[in-house]
């Protein structure tokens, strides 16, 4: 039998840590919780979580501080919850590697929602409308292997994505060369999450790119195609296993 998925609350406020905690027991989950990142680093270091549910505003280390640090050693899911509703706070935290943002206060249905959506995305299942059972991309000095949610170079070094990064990443890669708008490559990387007003995706093309690209400033993977969108710009070939 599956084991549940296992998700870690890192909130200061411990009224909302229950609520939280109970909401997703409810929903077949299982829960930890942590009242800052110093806990919540301590609790990842001891199992396996499959996805963090982090506020932004914390006492000691914030969670964009936590979040950026937690993306050189791990690609846990986050999804970063705050009482901040502006654009910029929501675009910095996918800057630093949240999957998705959340603004306070939320319905709790919706926040069960949004973590089934990462998840799926994260076990490789619901991204895009191209299955490719056992295959494997090869792109440049790159093997994108997406049963195993794993980039990789042609010398073994893994390089650390985010479910959303990858789910991108991927989308552009089974369609290459196709040019791809924004709002697509939400549909096809973010799912029931799209907004069609939504230009964090500019953000997500600027993550991969900083850990794809030679020069990020003058990309030769992913190319900028003028009030269209993005497309994947060099030869992708497949293997199946």
């Amino acid at each position: 039998m599956k084991a549940p998925p296992s998700v870690l609350i890192v909130d200061d406020d411990g009224e909302l840590r229950a609520l939280l905690r109970g909401v997703l027991e409810r929903n077949g989950m299982r829960v930890e919780t942590a009242a800052s990142a110093a806990e919540a680093e301590k609790l990842l270091s001891q199992g396996r979580i499959d996805l963090i549910v982090l506020d932004l505003m914390m006492p000691n280390e914030d969670g964009l501080s936590f979040c950026k640090r937690l993306r050189t050693f791990s690609a846990v899911p986050v999804i970063m919850l705050t009482a901040i509703a502006e654009d910029v706070d929501r675009i910095v935290g996918l800057e630093i590697g949240a999957d998705d943002y959340l603004a306070k206060p939320f319905n709790p249905r919706e926040l069960v929602a949004r973590i089934k959506a990462v998840l799926r995305r994260h076990a490789g299942a619901g991204v895009g409308d191209v299955k490719r059972p056992g295959a494997a991309y090869r792109f440049g000095m790159f093997r994108l292997l997406p049963d195993q949610m794993t980039l990789e170079t042609e010398t073994g070094k893994q390089i650390i994505l985010t479910s959303g990064e990858f789910a991108l990443l991927l989308a552009l890669v089974e369609r290459a060369p196709r040019v791809l708008s924004r709002e697509t490559l939400l549909d096809l990387s973010r799912g029931v999450n799209t907004n069609p007003f939504d230009r964090s995706i500019d953000s997500q093309i600027s993550r991969v790119r900083r850990k794809l690209e030679l020069d990020p400033q003058q990309p030769a993977l992913i190319k900028t195609v003028r009030n269209l969108g993005y497309a994947f710009s060099v030869l992708v070939t497949r293997e199946d296993s």
